[in-house]
């Protein structure tokens, strides 16, 4: 166990998942002042050796007993595990970070982007959520102009990577891929949703559907980003649609983001001067050069990225934009590693 004269003690569960490396490795990255670490995933996946900092790690099964000493939980193991055991490590001390769906929409829980509403940190009772990666990206890039100008409506058509529906998902997209350039059979069996009765190939494909479809014709994919929007922006009067759409990519999120404004007399060099000085947010903005963002560009990077901003040909009060973001960083482990951050700044462990 690494020791530091000062420190906290940290745990993270589902350290063995894609979301829970990249927590690692945004950790190191960003040089979190840890005291000790405990890695905690599934009965499945303890056991499995992880290196941190040039130390190796045995990782174990995570129970309750798991958090006693523990300050800062960083949970990214699937919803079941969070309703499971978040509130046993807030019993014992800890303060939960939360990458999963289960407690976003509770009232009692802050849903937090910090670039957005890092105050509401503050009003946590032992658990801080973080939103969905789709909804992550938007927000972040939306603030700045709702702060400015107002904002009264969004639509988004999101065209999002494999790895957001997990490893098996990344593994399928390959397999099928090749397949096909093969002339083989393609046999898919995860996506678009792996607990749903039919599947369909991901590769040279797109797929409409993320996750399973609710009562009202959307799929819960879209109504998390939806409510979880009106949430972060606290404004419920905003007008949210969103169709999510599953492409043949490995990494990063892209989103087509058509927003009306409350000022009509704006335009796009004041969308783009309000964006390029927000926090975490990047402008690649030159059509006459061919610069803006993609999923290629983007992965591996931390911040949200915007291009293609232009006003509506019919709306004076309209604009769209493309943004782009890695959806394992900004949109999981880099956003929860920030709350932890804001935690410890302000004090709000």
């Amino acid at each position: 166990m690494v020791m530091t004269t000062k420190g906290y003690n940290v745990a993270v569960v589902g350290a063995t998942g894609a979301v829970g490396e990249k927590m690692l490795e945004t950790l190191k990255k960003k040089n979190f002042p840890i005291n000790e670490l405990h890695l905690l995933s599934s009965k499945r996946s303890a056991g499995k050796e992880v290196e941190f900092k040039g130390e190796t790690y045995m990782v174990k099964e995570a129970t309750p007993e798991s958090f006693e000493g523990i300050q800062i939980a960083l949970f990214s193991a699937g919803g079941s595990v969070s309703k499971q055991l978040a509130h046993e490590a807030v019993k014992r001390g800890a303060v939960v970070v939360d990458n999963t769906s289960a407690f976003r929409m509770d009232p009692d829980v802050p849903l937090v982007v910090p670039e957005v509403n890092e105050n509401d940190i503050e009003k946590h009772n032992g658990i801080i959520a973080n939103p969905n990666c789709s909804t992550i990206q938007m927000v972040a890039a939306l603030k700045p102009i709702q702060d400015r100008f107002g904002l009264s409506r969004i639509i988004v058509s999101t065209y999002q990577a494999v790895s957001g529906a997990g490893a098996k998902a990344v593994d399928e997209l390959q397999t099928q891929s090749q397949a096909y350039l093969n002339g083989e059979e393609l046999n898919p069996e995860i996506l678009p949703v792996g607990g749903e009765k039919h599947h369909y190939p991901i590769a040279f494909n797109a797929l409409p559907q993320i996750d399973v479809f609710q009562d009202n014709g959307y799929t819960f994919e879209e109504v998390k980003m939806i409510n979880e929007t009106k949430k972060i922006m606290h404004d419920d009067s905003i007008s949210v649609a969103a169709t999510c759409v599953r492409l043949p990519f490995f990494s990063a999120h892209a989103e087509s983001v058509y927003i009306e404004v409350d000022d009509a007399n704006i335009s796009v060099k004041d969308i783009q001067n309000a964006i390029k000085e927000a926090d975490g947010i990047v402008l690649e903005d030159d059509p006459a050069n061919q610069v803006y963002p993609t999923p290629l560009s983007a992965a591996g990077k931390a911040e949200v990225f915007v291009g293609r901003v232009r006003k509506d040909l019919d709306h004076d009060n309209g604009f769209h934009l493309w943004i782009v973001s890695d959806n394992l960083l900004k949109g999981a482990a880099w956003n929860s590693v920030q709350i932890a951050e804001s935690l410890i700044k302000n004090n709000w462990l």
